[in-house]
């Protein structure tokens, strides 16, 4: 690995423990969002880690290996907006925070992560001063000329500084995912500390651990996600660092996430019912021993055998297959499940920033979804499982001249 672009981490990112134990490993992958052009085909893409490990003292789950992070962020593809259903989650999401914490015209909120706006767009539209935050230079830009202002910056506690100097403290401080992408934890926090007013919360949406261990969502584990999070490590890791986890809510995004509020320590808001509730799940779920992300290890290695299986033998008999979506959980269930050329012919996605590219590692096309009609492959493999419903519902003309929808998570299912 060249040196300055991976490192290996040795304590845990939330109470700096060095009493790390390794509970999974996945095949090793180029980084998830790491598309190619047709010219640079012929360059073979350096493969990276992936090896999930559990602290013994707080029993946080994450990545042990640290791409560089302008590596991952700074030519970013993916973008919210191309998505009807991150579209109205983020609507709702947006409905959700200003009825739960009494948000007001005028009110400013900060979107760490921003991307292209989408859910900075709610705010705006109910009279709130909006302000996106994102290192992603083409995307933040387009976000900037559609009128969201967006500063091609890594949020850093001096950011929060210059922030709260020219345009006051923050009412709300969002960050979608990006909680899970950041080495340096403490430092956002940090930085909330600073942005936020008195009153404000910090609201932060990540993959629950929870779901990917009852739904086998190792997909969701790929190098832009540093931490897999559960709420026992959170409660401590926020008080530890000045402030206090005051309610948390599951969502169904990414297969299944949790939204947790935050405020400053002594702020006057209590602690919902959620939070212990999200407790008692966990210990339920025993999210704190390792002895159950290996029971989690054996069943994907039942999954990627079967996935394989199926696949193989529609291969062998003639059938073409291509797959649906490329998101960056496809990398990962793409090298680990060993799926490449071989099986897939293309990959479809509705993406104008992804279409004519070639996915990391392995290159399969990636072309439009109006290659459908003309290729009309008989099995399409759904990498963006997570929106099989609308994908199908669609897509209904497909499987009414005889195609097949191919789900291989959370259970492998043909429809």
């Amino acid at each position: 690995m060249r040196e300055g672009v991976c490192r290996r981490r040795d304590s845990c990112r939330l109470c700096d423990s060095k009493v790390l134990e390794e509970v999974l490993t996945l095949e090793p992958s180029p980084p998830a969002n790491s598309f190619v052009t047709r010219d640079r085909l012929d360059v073979i893409q350096e493969k990276f880690p992936l090896e999930v490990a559990m602290c013994r003292d707080c029993s946080h789950v994450q990545l042990m290996h640290v791409l560089d992070p302008r590596l991952l962020f700074e030519e970013y593809v993916y973008v919210s907006g191309t998505s009807p259903v991150f579209v109205d989650h983020f609507r709702r999401y947006a409905a959700d925070v200003m009825e739960r914490l009494d948000i007001k015209r005028g009110d400013l909120v900060v979107d760490i992560g921003s991307n292209d706006g989408t859910l900075l767009r709610f705010f705006q539209a109910a009279g709130c001063g909006v302000l996106g935050i994102d290192p992603a230079k083409a995307i933040a830009r387009t976000a900037s000329e559609s009128g969201i202002e967006t500063l091609v910056e890594f949020f850093t506690p001096a950011l929060a500084r210059e922030i709260c100097i020219s345009r006051g403290p923050a009412r709300v401080i969002t960050a979608n995912n990006v909680f899970a992408h950041v080495d340096d934890l403490r430092g956002v926090l940090d930085g909330v500390r600073t942005l936020l007013s008195a009153d404000g919360v910090f609201v932060f949406e990540v993959s629950y651990l929870a779901d990917v261990y009852e739904k086998t969502l190792f997909d969701t584990i790929y190098h832009e996600h540093l931490s897999y999070h559960s709420v026992r490590p959170l409660v401590k890791f926020f008080a530890d660092n000045e402030m206090e986890l005051i309610d948390v809510v599951r969502v169904p995004s990414h297969g299944g996430s949790v939204r947790g509020f935050a405020q400053r320590a002594g702020a006057a808001r209590g602690v919902q019912r959620s939070v212990q509730e999200m407790l008692e799940l966990e210990s339920h779920l025993r999210l704190d021993l390792p002895a159950t992300f290996r029971t989690f290890a054996a069943n994907l290695d039942n999954l990627k055998e079967e996935v394989r299986g199926l696949l193989t033998r529609l291969k062998g008999e003639g059938a073409g297959i291509a797959g649906f979506g490329a998101p960056a959980k496809a990398t990962t269930l793409l090298h680990h499940f060993q799926l490449g050329n071989d099986v897939l012919d293309f990959i479809v996605d509705d993406s104008p920033l992804k279409q004519g590219l070639f996915t990391p590692g392995q290159h399969i096309p990636v072309l439009p979804p109006a290659v459908l009609d003309e290729r009309h492959p008989d099995y399409l493999l759904l990498l963006a499982w997570n929106f099989a419903q609308p994908i199908m519902a669609t897509h209904s003309n497909y499987t009414s001249r005889g195609g097949h929808f191919i789900v291989p998570l959370p259970q492998l299912g043909v429809y």
